[in-house]
């Protein structure tokens, strides 16, 4: 889907410019000094099969987007903040690899990235005492914005070390990056103005943790009319199994639909 916004055309020799399009994505306006046409340009649908459960799905590729969520050094690599926990990375470094190999798939046939990290103000201002105990529950914590032993990058800062994207996952320029400051992602930020403006109706969604950030901005999506698709083997958390096993239950059973990352390359395929 195009998410070029054109610039206003200049009249040449005389003659009447073309009009203006105003809007990023398939909803746009055409401005003229004269006319404003607010029809939206027909978007052709691109349907894609796809096994999951608890049954499988066709949905279509034109107005989908791939959410990917916190798979940021904090959560997944050696020297952040979970790392600094004694956590293993092992769940929360899981997704990668089927990331790695789906990312690429979706973009090649014109579904957009959405980078959906936590990435704190420094100064905290719209953190409210809710959001800062779960990150220091005893008070003697490094909390959110402070300091990371070794490296002093500071905890899920916005554009420090710490909030990066892990190195193995490539970003583009052409993907969209979204910071969030709650376990869900749809809470105060542009996110759900974003996927409107693209027409988006259908959401993959992958990253850490299963059962926290995921599951919540998976829950509000739905609450918000999304269908919403879980890509489970592109997900991990550090929580008990049967966190997981209760997140994806429940997806299944009130929320959308689970997948995989091979059955969703192969739908794309086909």
């Amino acid at each position: 889907m195009s998410m070029v916004m054109t610039t206003k055309p200049q009249p040449i020799d005389g003659k009447k410019a073309d009009p203006t399009r105003l809007g990023v994505g398939p909803y746009a306006w055409k401005v003229s000094p004269t006319h404003v046409n607010l029809g939206m340009e027909p978007v052709p649908a691109l349907p894609a099969a796809i096994t999951a459960e608890p049954q499988n799905i066709t949905i279509d590729l034109n107005r989908s987007a791939m959410i990917v969520v916190d798979m940021q050094n904090d959560f997944c690599a050696p020297g952040g903040w979970c790392d600094y926990l004694g956590a293993d990375l092992t769940p929360e470094r899981a997704p990668i690899k089927p990331l790695q190999a789906l990312l690429p798939a979706l973009r090649k046939v014109g579904v957009p990235i959405v980078w959906l990290n936590w990435g704190n103000r420094p100064d905290r201002m719209n953190l409210p005492p809710t959001t800062l105990y779960v990150f220091n529950p005893d008070g003697n914590g490094i909390g959110l914005g402070g300091p990371l032993p070794g490296n002093g990058a500071h905890l899920l800062e916005k554009d420090s070390w710490s909030a990066a994207v892990v190195d193995e996952l490539e970003q583009l320029p052409e993907d969209i990056k979204v910071d969030k400051y709650r376990i869900s992602g749809f809470w105060d930020t542009p996110l759900d103005s974003i996927l409107r403006n693209l027409d988006v109706k259908t959401l993959f969604f992958s990253g850490v943790n299963t059962d926290q950030c995921v599951l919540h901005s998976l829950t509000d999506a739905h609450f918000l009319g999304y269908n919403c698709v879980l890509v489970e083997d592109c997900c991990g958390t550090t929580s008990p199994d049967f966190c997981r096993e209760a997140s994806i239950w429940n997806v299944k059973k009130c929320f959308g639909f689970v997948t995989s990352a091979e059955k969703v390359i192969s739908a794309i395929a086909k």
